[in-house]
């Protein structure tokens, strides 16, 4: 898996919001400045975080954003998933149903990839935000 520069700032920029802590405000400018990653980059990385429920939009004056959840709730697949889609090694392993791999049943290597791919969702969602921000997990 290759992870974009959509994946890589995404993930940097749900970092700030889980140090800025619980339930702060954080706005796209100060991201902006403190990642030195573009303004507008980060609006369109913001739009599918929001539509996957992992950081919701506040309005007005001093709004920002904020995560949606616990910061020990969001794991650092869910939002490679939302702005990179899937996290396979290769496009047969992303595609489920009617869309498989007309090979599949004689496929030689799908077992590699399997595991590749497996090994890759055990790692990225065993990392969560709290742990690349290091914040503790809010108690409930």
């Amino acid at each position: 898996m290759l992870v974009s520069t959509k994946g890589r700032y995404a993930l940097r920029l749900m970092v700030c919001v889980a140090q800025a802590g619980d339930g702060a405000k954080v706005a796209l400018r100060e991201v902006a400045e403190r990642e030195d990653i573009s303004f507008k980059y980060l609006e369109q990385l913001a739009r599918p975080l929001v539509q996957a429920g992992l950081l919701r939009s506040v309005r007005g004056k001093g709004g920002g954003y904020v995560l949606a959840d616990d910061p020990a709730a969001i794991r650092a697949g869910d939002v490679l998933r939302a702005v990179e889609g899937s996290t396979a090694p290769v496009a047969c392993m992303g595609l489920d149903g009617d869309e498989r791999c007309p090979r599949l049943s004689e496929c030689t290597t799908v077992r590699f990839w399997a595991g590749l791919d497996k090994t890759i969702e055990d790692y990225v969602d065993g990392v969560t935000l709290a742990d690349l921000a290091m914040v503790p997990a809010v108690r409930s």
